[in-house]
């Protein structure tokens, strides 16, 4: 009666993320006819520079503070590289302050959505790294400033 039950376990080194979905090209996304219509738009506007693109992202990720700490993840250094191609598409390479932070799971998710919210951004993607391990010498000195530590 007392059977027992073993579980085959496999160690790996890696495993291959899922594909991404990705709208196609040739299909066009729609925008919100009432935000349109209440701001007056009446033309599609011009393409967006890469800079000014990049630009707009850094300004969506400062716009994100740390839960712990009164500042943004961006003048807290927690934003490694922003890549913006020509085609709109945005990798932001980030960390946490430790891999134990109470944001691990949600931060990314919620970086991604802000991203995808600039306009000109065609579709975002977050890459959480630990390598650098972030300190607090990647902070701004304007965070510094703000928590005191100049």
């Amino acid at each position: 009666m007392n059977e027992e039950r073993k579980i085959e376990v496999e160690e790996v080194e890696s495993v291959t993320p899922p594909p991404r979905a990705r709208v196609p090209e040739s299909v066009a996304r729609k925008r919100d006819y009432l935000a349109g219509f209440l701001a007056g738009e009446t033309e599609e506007k011009a393409p967006v520079e890469n800079d000014e693109l990049k630009d707009r992202v850094i300004d969506v990720l400062k716009s994100i503070y740390d839960p712990e700490i009164p500042v943004d993840i961006y003048e807290l250094g927690l934003i490694y590289d922003i890549d913006v191609s020509e085609d709109g598409d945005a990798v932001v390479t980030m960390t946490l302050t430790t891999p134990h932070c109470p944001v691990a799971e949600s931060m990314p998710g919620e970086v991604e959505m802000r991203v995808l919210s600039v306009p000109g951004v065609r579709d975002a993607e977050v890459k959480l790294v630990w390598d650098p391990p972030w300190d607090p010498s990647k902070m701004s000195d304007e965070a510094r400033l703000e928590l005191g530590m100049l």
